[in-house]
């Protein structure tokens, strides 16, 4: 999820924020998404650019090499943050910001003129927040949220009339009671709240993708995971093109968190998170990846680096070419790991400050990738230019 989203991924992020952003990281003063981490603002320098001082950035999306998004928020005054990528430097964008103070915690796009950022207000019982580019601003789009109360952590798109966001329904940054899963979807007109399975108690998405208008994957976990509590079970819905359906994770993925997931077809489907016991201050967990081969998912054997690593979000472009971000919680330190057709591999990647962690990323080729997060100084943009991470 990207629940971590905020001092630490639940990319994520619950979770964190995956494919955009994969898990849920959750927002820190709020803590981050997917991660149940107390928020951190980064201190990390863009390539070119301006770093966002007390800024956390929970997701990222890219469509080209010139054109790009990332979304987050400023910890100190609870504005939202929207960056672009225009080829040649990170440049801020004018964004919504709920009344109170509100966070952005995943980004997704289809074209120049077409991306969705989610995300919502940590005050209780918490608001959901879309906003929409339509090639020339960022504008607030109307979003349903349950009488409860609610945040998005996850969203997807595969045109300008079919996007889905996903998160949870209830008081999702303080409660453990009552915690639905709320998906939401766009029909090119107006955003409707879906019917989706709750299992457990207290469940919560994440992160979502879509490989078509009828085949789409949300992931995230139960017992209110990203809230720490002491044994959260994975959890991965589809969507079939009339419901979303719970489908069973691989026996060596039960017990834990997934924080993003991506798609590159309908047999070939990555979710990556945390095993264990994942988040509060006790927790001791290892990185988790599973996969979908179009019949059932299977566990995936992934680098572990340090006694407490977690993954936060994930991204592919083809079947030989994935990238899976997160951070060691021992240290702190960025995680950022490679899928080359056959095995998963960790790749050397910045870390800039204290408190490093990265929680989502995306890639447009085996050439061009980026990764967001944050330190103790503000926010982390890193770029992947075919050859190293910088």
């Amino acid at each position: 999820m990207r629940f971590m989203r905020a001092g630490a991924a639940l990319g994520t992020g619950l979770l964190a924020v995956a494919g955009t952003a994969g898990g849920i990281v959750m927002p820190a003063g709020p803590a981050v998404a997917g991660t149940g981490v107390p928020a951190v603002a980064g201190t990390g320098v863009p390539e070119r650019g301006v770093s966002v001082a007390n800024g956390q950035l929970f997701g990222v999306a890219a469509t080209s090499a010139s054109n790009a998004w990332a979304v987050g928020q400023v910890v100190t005054n609870g504005k939202t943050i929207i960056l672009h990528w225009d080829g040649t430097a990170w440049k801020r964008v004018t964004s919504p910001t709920l009344g109170g103070a509100s966070a952005l915690y995943a980004v997704a796009a289809t074209s120049a003129s077409n991306a969705w950022a989610v995300g919502g207000s940590d005050a209780p019982p918490g608001k959901t927040q879309i906003v929409h580019w339509n090639g020339t601003a960022w504008k607030q789009v109307p979003s349903p949220t349950p009488k409860a109360g609610g945040a998005l952590f996850g969203v997807t798109a595969t045109s300008a009339s079919d996007a889905w966001a996903v998160g949870c329904a209830g008081n999702c940054f303080q409660g453990f009671g009552g915690i639905k899963t709320l998906i939401l979807h766009w029909n090119g007109v107006a955003w409707k709240q879906v019917p989706s399975p709750s299992p457990g108690t207290g469940s919560a998405l994440s992160s979502v993708t879509a490989v078509s208008a009828n085949s789409a994957w949300a992931v995230g976990c139960t017992a209110f995971c990203f809230l720490h509590a002491a044994a959260p079970q994975t959890v991965i819905l589809h969507w079939n093109g009339t419901a979303w359906a719970q489908v069973p994770s691989p026996a060596q993925a039960r017990v834990g968190a997934l924080n993003g997931v991506t798609a590159t077809s309908a047999s070939d489907v990555w979710a990556v998170g945390c095993a264990g016991h994942c988040f509060g201050p006790m927790a001791t967990t290892r990185t988790m990846i599973a996969h979908w081969n179009g019949t059932a998912w299977a566990h995936v054997a992934s680098p572990s680096p340090a006694s407490n690593s977690v993954l936060a979000a994930v991204t592919a472009t083809s079947t030989g070419n994935a990238w899976a971000v997160g951070y060691t919680r021992n240290s702190y330190r960025t995680l950022i790991e490679r899928w080359n057709g056959t095995a998963w591999k960790q790749v050397p990647s910045p870390t800039p400050g204290q408190f490093s962690q990265l929680v989502g990323v995306a890639a447009t080729s085996a050439s061009n990738a980026w990764a967001v997060g944050s330190d103790l100084g503000g926010t982390i943009l890193q770029r992947w230019n075919g050859t190293v991470w910088k």
